[in-house]
């Protein structure tokens, strides 16, 4: 990218600084570590330069909105548009849920996102006896369709976005938000948003299935086709690094088996004989801003040209919009600690400005007490104005990638995309995702580095302030914790037994039969008659328990 004899320059005077200067300083006054690292461990020098890009083709940065995308997939970025503010809600019932998402679209919400509970995650109705004490707790409870209507009640479900955090039975959830959409006459191809619904990161960390991995992947596609024929604007899929990152993988594991997901769900929906390029353009993905600044900014940076270039040159690719990554962001959940919990304002407002800084199109930004509980409606607010602050008084989205450039931030972005090409490499050579997935080896590679890091922080090596620095005797009091209604399980029982006994019992019985006739057939397309079966009010849980009986579920092999 730069004349070889102005490179050569800078690398004789960096080697003359090094040799003089820096040699003498260095005797007076040593570094406080022999080496540093990323927090993924790739090596950081002391200082970059020219030399440091010098092989780079400016091809490979190029300009906002061009292939590869490595500076934001659209040419204005935030000048055109920011990025979506979408602080994640879900407790007790669906009118519970429906009253925080007011809340937060008057204090300038711009988009929406749900947590389900434990018993609608897993495909259990709120009166099965597996649900009980779980039912609004951690998430809202959603039954049937009858809940969905008091979630989104009062709400444009045309004019704003829906992000909804579900994945086993993702299709369900889906299903009913077509069906709500359409009752009340709004155009599916109006509708925007995304289920998360990346069930292979399941089996690689968070640990929330229902059927073995292949009936999963066939649910996956059918979202992924029947959105693409029906909803032009909505992403059938958030493939997801968050939770990844969460389970214990570094930053650069998260990216990578992000990607290895992402190509299997390709190859699965291609496998059915739908073209890349008819569907690609609506594949989102779902990545964690992580504690190490940079290090996020470079992994942002190098996702988008990593998809890019998998997209275009492994799947044949020619449209712009196939290649183009897409992402929503959050900060980490993990990074937030009890001890000192107003420290986590400045752990979030740094996180959101990574991500912000590496080019985000959707953002939440965690509350202060989610240590403790479900966020507080004071504690969205702050989390919610910082996202705001940032928009509004940084000036920090008047330029696309304000960082691009950086002898450092491009210099490590090479890095970043070289390891996660190193990782996905090693995938291909054991068969794919599905039989990596089936013989551990994204698991043991999550544990090694969660155990790794667990150690170093024990030990004091990983610094955090409030729990292993700078440590208060005794904590200030007075912090606002949510609380669930302890009635919450009860009201909801009661709504979906009410709901069954108003339907037509003859009619779910015959969807049902036929649900289960057209899982045994792999080409059949499951979400039209999932969307009938909702309207008609069968719950969730039948749904889920007729497609038991024919696939099974899914027992992990243990990984030690």
């Amino acid at each position: 990218m730069f004349d070889p004899e102005a490179i050569e320059r800078a690398a004789a005077r960096r080697r003359q600084w090094e040799a003089s200067e820096l040699r003498e300083f260095l005797a007076r006054q040593p570094e406080g570590r022999a080496e540093y690292r990323t927090a993924s461990g790739l090596p950081v020098k002391r200082v970059y330069g020219p030399e440091d890009i010098a092989a780079t083709p400016f091809e490979e940065i190029d300009l906002p909105g061009h292939y590869p995308f490595t500076r934001g997939p659209y040419p204005t970025m935030y000048r055109g548009r920011l990025w979506t503010m979408r602080q994640i809600a879900g407790f007790g019932t669906g009118h519970d849920t429906n009253r925080r998402f007011r809340y937060l679209i008057a204090q300038g919400q711009t988009g929406l996102s749900v947590d389900f509970d434990m018993p609608t995650l897993m495909g259990y109705d709120s009166d099965d006896p597996r649900a009980l004490g779980e039912v609004g707790r951690e998430g809202v409870a959603i039954d049937t369709i009858e809940d969905m209507e008091a979630l989104f009640e009062g709400i444009d479900l045309e004019r704003i976005s829906v992000s909804m955090t579900i994945n086993p039975t993702a299709w369900i959830l889906l299903a009913m938000y077509v069906a709500l959409a359409e009752a009340r006459g709004y155009d599916a191809h109006r509708l925007s948003g995304t289920t998360q619904a990346d069930i292979l990161k399941e089996y690689v960390a968070q640990k929330e299935w229902i059927f073995p991995i292949r009936s999963s992947l066939r649910l996956v596609r059918d979202m992924i086709v029947f959105s693409a024929e029906r909803m032009a604007r909505y992403n059938p899929i958030n493939i997801s690094g968050y939770h990844i990152s969460e389970a214990g993988a570094t930053s650069v594991q998260e990216v990578a088996f992000t990607m290895a997901n992402a190509i299997a769900y390709i190859e699965e929906v291609t496998a059915a004989g739908v073209p890349v390029d008819a569907f690609a353009p609506r594949l989102a993905f779902y990545f964690v801003a992580q504690a190490d600044f940079f290090e996020e900014v470079a992994k942002f940076r190098a996702a988008r040209r990593i998809w890019a270039k998998l997209v275009k040159e492994r799947f044949g690719a020619t449209r712009p919009e196939s290649m183009r990554l897409r992402f929503h962001c959050q900060t980490a959940a993990a990074t937030l600690t009890k001890a000192q919990p107003l420290t986590n304002i400045v752990r979030t407002a740094l996180q959101a400005l990574s991500a912000v800084l590496g080019g985000a199109q959707s953002l939440h930004t965690n509350g202060l007490d989610e240590a403790y509980a479900i966020p507080s409606e004071q504690a969205m607010k702050i989390a919610l104005r910082t996202q705001q602050i940032i928009a509004e008084e940084t000036r920090v989205p008047n330029v696309a990638d304000p960082l691009g450039g950086s002898y450092y931030v491009e210099a490590l972005t090479n890095q970043f995309e070289a390891a996660v090409f190193e990782i996905l490499g090693k995938v291909d050579a054991m068969g794919g995702t599905v039989k990596a997935i089936e013989e551990g080896y994204f698991q043991r590679e999550i544990a090694e580095s969660a155990y790794d890091f667990a150690r170093r922080k024990a030990s004091g090596e990983e610094t955090v302030i409030g729990v292993n620095k700078y440590v208060e005797p005794s904590e200030p009091g007075g912090l606002e914790i949510h609380r669930v209604d302890q009635d919450v399980e009860a009201r909801q029982i009661e709504r979906l037994r009410s709901v069954l006994a108003r339907r037509d019992v003859e009619r779910v019985a015959a969807l049902l039969d036929r649900l289960e006739r057209e899982a045994q057939e792999p080409s059949v397309n499951l979400m039209p008659v999932t969307i009938e079966l909702v309207r008609a009010r069968a719950s969730l849980g039948e749904i889920v328990a007729r497609l038991r009986r024919v696939w099974g579920t899914y027992v992990e092999r243990p990984v030690f």
